[in-house]
């Protein structure tokens, strides 16, 4: 296992781990297909790129690696809360499967507790376990919520996805201003009241 280095940021020296194997497979097969592009591979500008290409798609698909529910599970703590638990725009950062290319945008995700909660980071751990995997919009959003449920058995989730598709952006139609919207809910939050809360306080900006 190869371990980069890369400094200190934000308080913290962030690891990334890289299995040299896999590494080294996936910069052939990506410098190939720079040579099939049309490219020449070998030029100074290109000669790192497959190597860093490699490296940067295991950082961006760690997700694969990683137990969403054990994430839960280690920070779970008995508590006689019932009201709902907000933990709003969480950065994401995930991969179209259908074009490999980005969609970026905010998790907003709640839960009212049923004698468990959970570390708050834990949650945008979650999202992020999910998010760094090929992904669609829809399917990571149902899968944030199912992974919630599922592990703490809250009397409700709702999870809403708000993100700008590269895919959209760069290709295709070519919209560059379009956000696309999904959400979904568990329990009490099938009640339109209480999901009228919850849309109501991630969309509130606290003065």
């Amino acid at each position: 296992m190869e371990h980069s280095f890369n400094g200190d940021e934000g308080g913290y020296q962030r690891i990334e781990r890289f299995d040299k194997e896999s590494t080294q497979k996936i910069s052939d097969h990506y410098k190939e297909i720079l040579s099939l592009l049309g490219e020449d591979n070998t030029r100074e500008g290109l000669e790192k790129t497959p190597i860093r290409v490699a490296k940067a798609m295991q950082f961006l698909l760690q997700g694969y690696d990683q137990n969403p529910e054990d994430m839960l599970r280690a920070a779970m703590f008995q508590e006689d809360y019932k009201q709902m638990v907000i933990v709003k725009d969480i950065e994401i950062y995930s991969m179209c499967e259908h074009h490999m290319l980005p969609f970026i945008g905010k998790a907003h995700v709640g839960y009212i507790p049923n004698g468990y909660i959970t570390g708050l980071s834990k949650i945008a751990r979650v999202v992020d376990a999910f998010a760094r995997r090929l992904q669609v919009q829809e399917r990571l959003t149902t899968q944030i919520k199912e992974c919630i449920q599922d592990t703490l058995n809250p009397l409700g989730v709702a999870v809403v996805i708000e993100a700008q598709h590269l895919c959209m952006q760069m290709r295709g139609v070519q919209k560059q201003h379009s956000i696309t919207t999904t959400s979904d809910f568990t329990g009490a939050f099938e009640r339109v009241a209480t999901r009228e809360e919850f849309i109501r306080l991630i969309s509130s900006k606290l003065s």
